[in-house]
């Protein structure tokens, strides 16, 4: 992983303002500086305060922000979702986060009481391409500070280790049409490129989804997703790149959700067969919905949702307690997948809280039960395996205060794990185990990073 260091450059212009800011009355803050309006020149923060993200913030003009360990940005809450604060990296800035296991970045709500989608989220635009050409991000106003895409599959928008954001999520409207991309929401990356480093990422308490991948081609690692609103991870518009160690975990449904899934993916609005085509390549994905049966057809549907004609490749993963299937494909993306062009599943652990609907079909929205699904997912090919009880995955405490997805002794996960052929090579780091947790180290358990609570 790729490290810049930048010399200590503080200078906000213009329409910037970083100045002491009183009106945080949380007892143990440091001292708290704000930022506002437009960066547009080199800034580093001060390892030594908190800040105060208030309404808009753009970071412009090629500049690089860069965030130390240890420091929390208090973001502005604002009650419409057009005034949702933000942070934007437009296309040529970077934000470059360097928090630790123990001294994470944290962005959260400066609310006295937060709630999610007091904010809306972290934005970094980039140049790489997508299946729409140039686009803007949804949820701002269109202009060159929210433009993405282009031509430069290896853009570099920055480096982001150990962050988290809370409380975010709240430019979407409840019941959101689901017919268009998401508005921005979470960790949102548009068009951003393989030159970008992004490992260990929690997103979580978002009133919409977690990670938003819209076009590009940025790798990233060890990303978590908590009860989030919708979907922890999206993909939409060409988005080519390659995830390991995802791990989606709710311990409830959020009722504003139209239909909240573990992950969904989708390639177009109609859908085209515009290149790129959307093709999440993933490996080591846990997904765990809320234990028990949960009511079919509410505000929580899939484990994973394929759809409008997207490619993708997942192996090596588990997924469970989901009341509409494991894996649903929609009717436009089905063909694709059972004929074996451009898509694969295999050498997962799948559950589902209704047996029947492990694999589904939507057609035309109406969940399939589909026999033709099931046997293509586990036939000697794809060796997915399908688990008739959540616990017989044996994980170690799924569902406790501080949850341990660790397989353990006697589990299916502890082995399987297959990385055979091109898409699976590098940059993966080649592992033994299905699920995000094994190999004897807990990641997601390292509580100054992962807040359960």
């Amino acid at each position: 992983m790729k490290k810049l260091f930048l010399p200590f450059v503080a200078v906000l212009l213009f329409f910037a303002a970083c100045k002491k800011d009183t009106s945080l009355t949380t007892s143990n803050l440091k001292k708290t500086d704000t930022i506002q309006g437009t960066i547009t020149s080199n800034m580093t923060l001060d390892a030594s305060k908190n800040y105060f993200l208030k309404g808009q913030v753009f970071v412009k003009n090629n500049a690089v922000l860069t965030i130390p360990a240890g420091v929390t940005v208090y973001v502005q809450k604002n009650d419409l979702a057009a005034n949702k604060s933000v942070l934007v990296i437009t296309q040529g800035a970077k934000l470059n986060v360097s928090g630790t296991v123990d001294k994470p970045v944290v962005f959260t709500s400066a609310a006295a009481t937060k709630s999610p989608g007091d904010w809306g989220a972290v934005i970094l635009l980039g140049k790489a391409p997508t299946n729409v050409g140039m686009g803007n991000v949804e949820g701002l106003p269109a202009s060159a500070d929210t433009q993405y895409g282009g031509t430069v599959s290896n853009d570099n928008s920055g480096s982001i280790t150990f962050l988290r954001l809370e409380y975010c999520g709240g430019i979407n409207p409840p019941q959101e049409d689901e017919w268009i991309v998401d508005k921005a929401s979470g960790l949102c990356l548009a068009g951003v490129g393989s030159g970008t480093n992004i490992f260990n990422v929690m997103v979580s308490h978002s009133n919409d989804d977690g990670f938003q991948f819209v076009g590009g081609t940025v790798n990233a690692a060890n990303l978590i997703g908590y009860n989030n609103g919708d979907d922890d991870f999206d993909f939409d518009l060409g988005y080519q790149g390659k995830l390991q160690f995802l791990l989606s975990y709710r311990t409830l449904a959020f009722s504003q959700a139209l239909r909240a899934n573990g992950l969904e993916s989708y390639n177009d609005q109609y859908p085209t067969t515009n290149p790129p085509l959307t093709r999440p390549v993933i490996s080591n994905m846990t997904i765990i919905g809320p234990q028990g049966v949960q009511t079919v057809k509410t505000n929580l549907n899939q484990g994973v949702y394929i759809r409008k004609g997207t490619r993708f490749a997942i192996r090596n993963s588990i997924i469970a307690e989901y009341p509409e299937g494991g894996l649903m494909v929609c009717n436009r993306t089905r063909p694709v997948l059972l004929s074996n062009t451009g898509s694969e599943f295999k050498y997962n652990l799948v559950h589902a809280d209704t047996t029947a609907r492990t694999f589904c079909w939507d057609q035309d929205v109406a969940v399939v039960a589909d026999p033709e699904l099931t046997a293509f997912a586990t036939n000697s090919v794809n060796n997915n395996s399908v688990i008739t009880a959540s616990g017989d995955l044996k994980l170690a405490a799924p569902y406790a205060s501080v949850p341990d997805f660790t397989p353990q002794s006697g589990s299916a996960a502890l082995t399987g794990a297959n990385f055979d052929g091109p898409d699976f090579s590098t940059p993966f780091t080649i592992v033994t185990y299905r699920g995000a947790i094994g190999g004897g180290s807990n990641w997601a358990a390292q509580s100054n990073w992962a807040n359960w609570k």
